[in-house]
C-alpha cells in the first residue's frame, strides 16, 4: 500500500523504485516470451537439486556423528573446520575446479544446505533423553531400530528447523552464484537488469525470490504439521 501510494504521488521516482503496476507489467511482459518461466525453472531446479544433495549428506552425516562416539571423533572436528569458511568465498575456487556450468551453482547450494542440517541433526539426537535409548536396548532394538523408531522421532523436531532455515540459505546462496556465472535463473535475471538499467525486472526478480522464500517456509510448516502430529506443540488447535 505505501508502496502504490509513494510511487503514484511521485515521491519515489521509477528509476529508483518502480510502481507495482510497473514491476506486474515487467513480469507479464517476460512471462509473454516465455523467459520468465525459463528463469524461474531454472532456479527451482538448482534449488532442488543442490538442497537434495546438502540435505541428505548433512542427515546422514548428522546421524552418524549423533549416534556414534567413533564418527564423532573422526568427522565432527574436521566439518566444523570446513564450517568456519564462509562458503559464499568458495565461489572463484568452484569456478576454478568446474567451469561456469552447473555444478559450481549446485555444489554451493549443497554446501550453504548442508551445515544447518547436520548441526541440527546431530543436536536433535544429542537431545534425546538417553534414557530412551537404554530402554529400547532393553528391549533388543538393534542400532537400526534405534535409529528408527527412538532417534528419529526424537530428533525430528530439531532436524526440521534446521531444513527451514537451511532453505532460506540455499536461496541466498543461489542468489550469488546466479549473478556471478549464470545465463538463465532469477539471479541472472536481476544481474541482466542492472546492466540494461531495467530497474523493474530488478524489483520482479526481488519479488520472486521473496514468494519463493515465502513458499519454502510455508512448505516446510505444511512438512512439520504432518510429521510432527504426534507432538502437542504441533497440533492444530481444536475449534
Amino acid at each position: 500500500m505505501i508502496w502504490q501510494v509513494t510511487a503514484r504521488i511521485g515521491v519515489l521516482s521509477p528509476s529508483v523504485l518502480p510502481a507495482p503496476e510497473a514491476v506486474v507489467q515487467a513480469g507479464s511482459d517476460l512471462a509473454a516470451t516465455g523467459e520468465l518461466q525459463r528463469h524461474i525453472l531454472a532456479s527451482l531446479r538448482r534449488i532442488a537439486q543442490g538442497f537434495g544433495l546438502g540435505a541428505v549428506t548433512g542427515l546422514v552425516l548428522g546421524f552418524l556423528v549423533g549416534m556414534s562416539k567413533v564418527a564423532d571423533i573422526l568427522l565432527d572436528r574436521s566439518l566444523q573446520m570446513v564450517r568456519t569458511i564462509p562458503h559464499l568465498a568458495l565461489v572463484p575456487l568452484m569456478i576454478a575446479w568446474f567451469g561456469i556450468g552447473e555444478e559450481p551453482k549446485i555444489l554451493l547450494v549443497a554446501l550453504g544446505t548442508f551445515f544447518p542440517i547436520y548441526l541440527n541433526t546431530v543436536t536433535g539426537i544429542r537431545g534425546v533423553d538417553p534414557k530412551l535409548f537404554q530402554l529400547g536396548r532393553s528391549y533388543g532394538l538393534g542400532r537400526g531400530a534405534l535409529v528408527r523408531e527412538i532417534a528419529v522421532p526424537g530428533a525430528m523436531p530439531t532436524i526440521l528447523a534446521g531444513m527451514r532455515y537451511s532453505l532460506g540459505v540455499a536461496w541466498i546462496t543461489l542468489v550469488i552464484a546466479e549473478t556471478i556465472s549464470a545465463s538463465d535463473g532469477i539471479g541472472y535475471l536481476a544481474q541482466d537488469a542492472r546492466q540494461m538499467l531495467r530497474t523493474d525486472q530488478i524489483v520482479l526478480a526481488i519479488v520472486l525470490y521473496a514468494c519463493a522464500g515465502l513458499l519454502a517456509d510455508l512448505l516446510t510448516r505444511l512438512i512439520e504439521r504432518r510429521v510432527l502430529r504426534w507432538h502437542p506443540n504441533y497440533r492444530r488447535p481444536s475449534p
